[in-house]
């Protein structure tokens, strides 16, 4: 999530140069409403995955029935994210992007009708969430292309930052408010969900968003998969989404949260509510700084040193105790992922050209998708096996080892210097 703004402004005044971008950001149409939208949206989603959590393990107390509710939300996504990047690339992506929001909010009012009636049941849920994946399949690839199309290449780098802060805020709020609410009931935390994916949508239709007019293509295989071939021809975007992918596989502690808010820490609901708050607060942190004093430099160093720190946060948070202990490390987690976000971002958005980029947008969601949920699903699957602990510890081990592999098998990442010096591919 990087670029530049007026270096030469920069260099004359420096003491104002940081008040000056978010006035020229908000200044360009539809920004503000961008960001309305996605933080409503994320609000919710954050809301969704703590009632969920917690009502399937008070459900089944399970570690592997918290491993089958990220595959039901990776299945879809895997199914359908290509297709939906065709999709976003050849029809109206606004369009797209409020018809999958007003999806989820009508999945929310049943899981909400379903928690006041007492028949939701496990397989009810599973089936609610593979819908919910199956909407974030076509929302995310359209949304992920609207900040480029909003803002000029000057001031993506804090415009990004400045979404990436709002996104940890409702991160931050999401867990809390959740895991207060469910203590009243789950049905009332599905009935926020629903409102705020209702304001989304409606948010969303009211954006005003210029783009270049592109031609229809038929849906093809060749089509389909062109956003893959796309990265495959540029290593060092293919070295930055797939790092991230093994990386968050391998490192999906967050799974976990229920099993150690019961068992392991003793904290209940609300502490899991402040557990998955923890990452969005380091990353909040992070995101703040990197909107006031963008990453210009050795991006690419700073993209594997972060990966490592998470690796290491996450073997911490493992091993930890502590309910405080175990927040610091999920804090230092969340701000380590914001570095890799921003470097992956700045690559993915700004090296594609826009008839690409939904197609692209969604390999990336594609790989997110699948070291999320899929990383929730081994995490659940590995700690049913061998224990929790030792299922976390041995993900942050398999994070720091992937990261050593990576910076031996994509050197061009690892000297990636100037995040502002991207441009599109020709």
């Amino acid at each position: 999530m990087p670029d530049h703004s007026d270096r030469a402004d920069e260099s004359r005044a420096p003491s104002a140069a940081p008040m000056q971008p978010p006035a020229r950001l908000f200044s360009h149409r539809g920004f503000a409403v961008f960001l309305t939208a996605r933080t409503l949206s994320s609000f919710s989603s954050q809301v969704q995955a703590v009632a969920v959590g917690w009502q399937i393990y008070m459900l089944t107390h399970s570690a592997s029935a918290l491993g089958w509710v990220g595959l039901a939300q990776f299945l879809p996504m895997f199914c359908f994210t290509l297709v939906a990047g065709h999709v976003a690339d050849h029809f109206d992506r606004r369009f797209i992007t409020a018809t999958c929001q007003m999806l989820e909010a009508c999945g929310a009012f049943i899981m909400a009708i379903g928690s006041f009636g007492g028949w939701l049941t496990p397989g009810m849920i599973y089936g609610m969430v593979a819908l919910f994946g199956t909407a974030r399949a076509f929302e995310m690839p359209s949304q992920q292309t609207f900040l480029p199309a909003l803002v000029p290449p000057a001031l993506f780098a804090r415009a990004a930052a400045l979404s990436s802060s709002l996104f940890q805020v409702a991160s931050i709020m999401g867990p809390s408010v959740g895991g207060l609410l469910y203590g009243v009931g789950a049905g009332i935390c599905y009935g926020v969900c629903m409102v705020g994916f209702g304001l989304a949508s409606l948010a969303t239709l009211g954006m005003r968003l210029e783009a270049p007019t592109r031609v229809r293509r038929p849906m093809t295989l060749e089509t389909v998969l062109g956003g893959l071939h796309f990265i495959r021809a540029h290593p060092e975007m293919m070295g930055a989404i797939s790092l991230d992918l093994f990386a968050v596989l391998l490192g999906g502690a967050t799974a976990m949260l229920p099993l150690y808010a019961d068992s392991i820490l003793h904290a209940g609901p609300t502490g899991l509510g402040i557990l998955r708050m923890a990452p969005a607060l380091g990353a909040l942190l992070v995101a703040l700084i990197f909107a006031r004093w963008p990453l210009k430099r050795r991006a690419g160093e700073a993209m594997f040193a972060a990966v490592a720190v998470f690796g290491v946060a996450t073997i911490v948070f493992g091993l930890s105790r502590s309910l405080v202990v175990s927040v610091v490390a999920l804090a230092v987690l969340g701000g380590a992922d914001v570095i890799s976000v921003v470097v992956r971002g700045a690559l993915v958005q700004l090296r594609t050209p826009d008839e690409m980029r939904g197609r692209v947008s969604a390999v990336n969601m594609l790989f997110i998708g699948s070291s999320n949920q899929l990383g929730e699903f081994e995490s659940g699957m590995l700690a049913s096996l061998i224990g929790p602990v030792e299922a976390v510890v041995l993900g942050g081990v398999g994070t720091i080892a992937v990261t050593l592999l990576w910076m031996r098998l994509f050197p061009g990442l690892r000297r990636l210097d100037r995040l502002d010096d991207i441009r599109p591919a020709g």
